[in-house]
């Protein structure tokens, strides 16, 4: 796809932005019933679409995670129209005072939420992303410019085709919502450089898609990275729970970016927790220190690579420490910033752990599954944002909104 046919494109959307940032608050909940509406009555046509994309992975070799990442059944299609539901119920975001106050000169000053423009989103094989983000922009008065991955193109086409209707049903500019259909990593590139016409990217995908938008982007980024979530059990936590929040946080859902992929044990429970494990996660490969190993034979020894991966499967690194203090410090050294847990029955150990370690989101006694859109009363995300300016965490409708200042007065001029 020509440069030149990207910038068209995305300056239709940005006229979409436009229209939709100047729509009532009713207006953009219909839009969004509208477009629920759309995808269930479509749900065959994109199941058909779905079922094309999962047959060229199989061929390609896709693995079972892959797979599971982008397979469409018909829960999974009521959950995305009912999801759009659930955003079109928030609160709108915009408008909303953040402070206002009144000058010794008389000046009322005030900051506003007002939408960002358009949103640019590239995100790799999840079809259920499209209508979540694209539900979170038409919401929050954005517009959307997407681009998925190749091995979900017929989904993605088949998704927003519903969610335009969707909006052309309320009388709005499909364009709000449009899809890049060249998958070409050429074209991802070019995408990243639409400087004057996205007004923010936001990558959804693994350290090779990181990677290429902190070399090659223009556009101001707000990065979802890797999630290397840990989970540290300290000498005084519940065993039983402990053992539940584990098996939950690494097997109910692997393949995804708040799946744990790092366990941290103390010492003085380490033995019977590795116990328990072999058992209760006997599905679950293990990679550990000498000390995990030694508790647990079929633990393998770990290189210092494993401690900073995002496996996104059915494999875990084990580390045993002395300490809090050394559990948050390997932490530190080996986060990515996403979401990290801590099991204990002490207060004071847990308000050091949630104050020390530097993560996005942290959790006491809870599964690192729970740092997510819809369970944190977000209705759906963007995206996570492992980094610190703008949005950090789960990112809902007021991470696509920034602030403006809003000044009235009566005449007032500068001395």
């Amino acid at each position: 796809m020509a440069h030149s046919d990207l910038e068209v494109t995305g300056r239709r959307v940005g006229i979409g932005a436009k229209e939709i940032a100047r729509a009532s608050n009713s207006l953009r909940q219909e839009a969004l019933r509208r477009a629920a509406f759309r995808i269930r009555e479509q749900s065959s046509a994109i199941l058909d679409a779905n079922a094309q994309d999962v047959a060229e992975g199989i061929d390609q070799g896709l693995n079972d995670t892959s797979l599971d990442r982008l397979r469409l059944d018909a829960n999974r299609i009521e959950a995305m129209a009912q999801s759009l539901e659930d955003v079109a119920d928030l609160p709108d975001p915009l408008g909303v005072v953040v402070d206002s106050s009144t000058r010794p000169n008389g000046l009322e000053v005030s900051r506003v939420r007002a939408p960002l423009g358009v949103v640019g989103v590239i995100y790799e094989n999840r079809p259920n992303v499209t209508s979540d983000v694209a539900g979170l922009c038409i919401r929050s008065g954005n517009g959307v410019y997407l681009r998925g991955s190749s091995t979900s193109l017929a989904s993605n086409k088949a998704i927003v085709s519903a969610l335009r209707q969707g909006l052309k049903d309320v009388g709005l500019h499909e364009d709000v919502v449009a899809l890049v259909e060249d998958t070409s990593h050429e074209t991802a590139i070019s995408f990243m450089q639409l400087r004057g016409i996205l007004d923010v990217v936001i990558p959804r995908g693994g350290p090779s898609l990181i990677a290429s938008m902190e070399e090659h982007a223009t556009v101001p980024v707000v990065l979802d990275g890797d999630g290397n979530c840990h989970v540290y059990v300290d000498t005084d936590a519940d065993i039983d729970m402990a053992i539940s929040i584990i098996v939950n946080a690494k097997t109910q859902r692997p393949g995804v970016c708040n799946a744990m992929e790092s366990l941290v044990l103390h010492q003085d429970v380490a033995g019977e927790i590795l116990a328990r494990l072999d058992t209760e996660m006997a599905n679950v490969e293990l990679v550990g220190d000498e000390r995990a190993c030694a508790l647990l034979p079929r633990v393998s020894p770990a290189g210092d690579e494993d401690y900073s991966t995002e496996f996104l499967g059915l494999k875990a690194s084990v580390v045993v420490v002395d300490s809090l203090e050394e559990a948050v410090d390997h932490i530190g050294k080996h986060s990515s910033g996403h979401s990290e847990a801590i099991v204990t029955r002490k207060n004071e150990t847990a308000e050091r752990f949630l104050s020390e370690v530097d993560a996005a989101a942290v959790l006491w006694n809870a599964s690192t599954r729970f740092v997510d859109g819809g369970e944190l009363g977000l209705g759906s995300e963007v995206g996570i944002s492992t980094q610190k300016l703008h949005a950090r965490g789960p990112m809902g409708l007021e991470a696509l909104t920034s602030v403006r200042w809003v000044i009235r007065g009566q005449g007032q001029v500068r001395t």
